[in-house]
């Protein structure tokens, strides 16, 4: 027997379902992503810390659990909201179902509501709190706890704990990968291009990046509200000093911003999922990008020296910047993905001649 499980907003709304995954409840703030495909990497990409994940496209789990394809070594999303669950998956490299997935994680799920209902209410009103709770389970619905609910400590939770280095066959550049919570994808599209990859934990000191004497810089991807991460963004502008060849994903983006003086917004309900539309605003050319994020880098704050690359061609935000005042670029959106056939990952390519330059 399916037991029934429930979603609570903090606005008083409540979902009837049913439970799939882990039994028990989950508290968390709850936004949906747009991707059609890449569940597996929405569920591992560390971004996610703290929130309560809806996935509008209405089947999920029909190609398994492929490891391969994780982000990171286990979800850190609090919760799972999925329309249709597929119990039997069919995928030549599938290693096993998603519901046993989530049981073995400890992540909480429901199935079986309106996900659309769900998203409009989260698109009109904005990303809220919430609670997945599994009949039998938890403390009740009382909201008290969903309005005071907030993410806290997001990167130093989602960040290596140690300082290592991945070596390619032939190495032809070194780069330090600041890791804010990065993505998997990332370390591999560069090693993939000959560089020697030293991961570093987000607490790094800038001496020892100093010490490391890279040729480049990644700044990773990762969760949370990038203006709290203050101790970081001051090692950032020390670094900036130096003038090393720099590259910014997503979260690495916001905090080379914040580092030389631009400021961050919430957004009302982020964007989330593998079709965004970006535009080269220098060549007018539209770009299908993968992106996960709920903040944003407000346009009229970009610094002297730095001037919008994309936008967003929904909301107009930003979504890119150039550096005149030193070697370095950032976007919003995640380059190492898949987003459609006009992919950015030729951004890598940008780095590795950014590098070369400099040498």
């Amino acid at each position: 027997m399916v037991q029934k499980a429930y979603l609570i907003l903090e606005n008083g709304t409540i979902f009837e379902g049913k439970s799939f995954g882990a039994s028990g409840e989950a508290v968390g703030e709850i936004v949906f992503t747009t991707a059609m495909t890449g569940y597996l990497e929405t569920l591992t990409d560390p971004s996610y810390y703290g929130q309560i994940v809806c996935q509008t496209f209405p089947l999920i789990g029909n190609y398994g659990v492929i490891p391969a394809d994780f982000e990171s070594e286990r979800p850190h999303l609090k919760a799972y909201i999925v329309r249709d669950r597929c119990q039997e998956p069919s995928n030549f490299r599938c290693e096993g179902d998603l519901d046993t997935f989530l049981k073995k994680e400890g992540i909480v799920g429901i199935y079986g509501i309106d996900t659309r209902a769900l998203t409009k209410i989260v698109r009109e009103y904005g990303v809220m709190n919430g609670k997945v709770v599994t009949e039998g389970s938890g403390s009740g619905f009382g909201l008290s706890e969903l309005k005071n609910y907030t993410i806290k400590d997001a990167v130093k939770n989602t960040t290596c704990k140690e300082e290592h280095t991945e070596t390619p066959v032939s190495v032809k550049r070194r780069v330090v990968l600041w890791d804010f919570g990065a993505k998997a994808n990332i370390e591999r599209e560069l090693v993939n291009r000959g560089c020697e990859v030293t991961v570093i934990p987000a607490g790094t000191k800038a001496e020892r990046i100093f010490e490391l004497a890279p040729d480049g810089i990644m700044l990773s991807n990762g969760p949370g509200d990038p203006a709290e991460n203050v101790e970081i963004i001051a090692e950032l502008a020390k670094v900036c000093e130096k003038k090393i060849p720099t590259f910014g994903i997503c979260l690495g983006h916001q905090l080379l911003a914040l580092s030389q003086g631009a400021k961050t917004s919430k957004l009302k309900y982020g964007h989330r999922g593998a079709n965004q539309p970006c535009e080269n605003v220098e060549t007018g050319r539209v770009y299908i990008t993968s992106q996960n994020h709920g903040y944003a880098v407000d346009n009229d704050s970009v610094p002297e020296g730095g001037k919008i690359w994309f936008k967003n061609a929904n909301d107009g935000t930003c979504e890119g910047i150039k550096y005149d005042s030193m070697p370095a670029f950032s976007v919003q959106f995640h380059p190492e993905a898949c987003g459609g056939p006009l992919d950015t990952g030729f951004l890598f390519d940008e780095f590795m001649e950014l590098i070369d330059k400099a040498k």
